[in-house]
């Protein structure tokens, strides 16, 4: 079927624009003014036959690419599920996504690894791909991903992940020499982890307050783990990704001056990272603790500053990451970290361009563009002809507060509850396919699979 969408404002590549967008089958046909009257009479056929969407008032944005999500299926499906944080993503705006492999169990092997991708492509409104693990004992296995068909591989050098913790330094080495793909990494030094929690052990017993965690998942544990990181890829050569900075000593490891197509090294920062600090413990408790920990507001200003073209953040994502309230609702040293974000975290983009700490274009740019550039994902991310359908219609002036019946995701509560926004995510598009009309996610007609599909990368 052909689509075309009048009237909008789109959003994309460094500039705004009133034009039509034309969408044939699954992918973009035409993007220009009056496409009804276009040149080229094919296009003006196909414009002239299209059912028509009116979408003045509208922002038009390529969908945002989640590059880092947890959705707790396999094993923690009591958190979340593909399927609901799907639903809950293409609400939120986003398109595409790309999982952690912490699940249990956890992704090690190839098959684990395509289990995943098969439950996806039964339930997923949105597209997906899924990190593969590694740990300190499946080198081998890792070297068997597929660098077209899988986003990257995820190794934790932090202590929040269990026996995911790649701690050997010969295993590093060798997945950082050996990997020819895309490293993704966890930084927090585990040693001054656990220093700091026997000292806040030794000053407050089990009562340790919330706050206390920037503290002990400190500024410097998470220099010591990045800086680490860092040096093994420049000396290695491996293309490495460091996920969520938190902390505005990190930025001082990236540059920011380089073309993204030229670097081996990038960084990502988190939506949690760029809208709390640590004064909000005292208000949001638990509900805002995450690994890397919130920190200062001057970490969040240097954070800000670094999404300013460039600066040292070169990508946008969520660390999407629910647990049950109950679980939250637990004591410092029982409370889980994470939380659900990617609701909310295109109309929380949209509050940053309002106090101005953001411009309207960078939201297209860190959070679609650059993913798919830094991924090298095939066909995605922009609203160009020839490219997958895949994007969101917002409206600026459509303010709400969040509530707790309105959140999909599983576990029933975000961060962001009692929160208000001036925008409203009023569609998405996933290959061609409405998934989201503004009030509820909608379900393939029976007998048709559901929109999203694996994404493949150019590599």
């Amino acid at each position: 079927m052909t689509h075309l969408f009048t009237g909008a404002t789109l959003v994309h590549e460094g500039r705004t624009e009133t034009a039509d967008l034309l969408v044939e089958g699954d992918r973009i046909l035409a993007v220009g003014p009056h496409l009804r009257e276009h040149v080229d009479p094919a296009t003006s056929e196909a414009a002239a036959n299209a059912q028509v969407h009116d979408c003045r008032g509208l922002h038009l944005l390529p969908g945002l690419i989640d590059d880092q999500v947890h959705f707790r299926e396999p094993g923690l499906t009591h958190k979340a599920e593909i399927a609901t944080e799907s639903r809950a993503a293409v609400a939120g705006g986003i398109t595409s996504f790309m999982e952690m492999p912490n699940t249990i169990p956890q992704s090690l092997t190839q098959e684990l690894l395509q289990d995943k991708y098969d439950r996806a492509a039964e339930v997923s409104p949105a597209n997906y791909s899924f990190y593969m693990g590694a740990s300190n004992g499946n080198l081998s296995e890792v070297l068997k991903t597929d660098p077209q068909r899988v986003c990257g591989v995820k190794v934790f050098m932090g202590s929040s992940t269990g026996d995911m913790l790649v701690d050997d330094a010969k295993v590093l080495e060798g997945i950082f020499s050996e990997c020819p793909m895309l490293i993704a990494t966890h930084c927090e030094d585990e040693s001054t982890v656990r220093a700091n929690a026997a000292a806040a052990r030794e000053r407050f017993g089990e009562d340790v307050p919330m706050g206390q965690h920037p503290l002990i998942r400190s500024a410097e544990a998470c220099y010591r783990s990045s800086s680490r990181a860092v040096e093994l890829a420049a000396r290695t050569g491996a293309r490495l990704h460091v996920l969520h900075i938190s902390t505005a000593k990190e930025l001082s490891l990236f540059d920011g001056g380089m073309p993204l197509s030229e670097k081996r090294i990038t960084a990502e920062a988190c939506t949690h990272h760029l809208w709390f600090t640590d004064a909000d413990y005292a208000t949001r408790g638990s509900r805002i603790k995450w690994n890397p920990a919130v920190k200062t507001a001057e970490d969040r200003a240097a954070i800000r500053q670094a999404l300013k073209p460039g600066g040292a953040i070169d990508v946008l994502a969520t660390d999407h990451a629910p647990h049950t309230i109950a679980e939250k609702a637990n004591g410092y040293w029982s409370a889980p970290s994470g939380g659900p974000l990617v609701q909310h975290a295109l109309v929380a983009l949209y509050e940053g361009v309002a106090q101005g700490w953001l411009d309207l274009t960078d939201i297209p740019r860190l959070a679609s563009h650059r993913v798919a550039e830094l991924f090298e994902i095939q066909d995605r991310g922009y609203l160009r002809p020839g490219y997958f359908a895949d994007f969101v219609l917002v409206d600026p002036n459509a303010s709400w507060t969040v509530t707790e019946d309105s959140i999909l995701s599983k576990c029933g509560w975000s961060p962001f509850t009692g929160d208000r926004f001036s925008a409203r995510v009023v569609g998405t598009w996933v290959n061609g396919t409405q998934v989201w009309d503004g009030e509820r996610v909608l379900e393939p007609e029976a007998g048709s699979s559901h929109a999203g599909r694996r994404m493949t990368f150019e590599r």
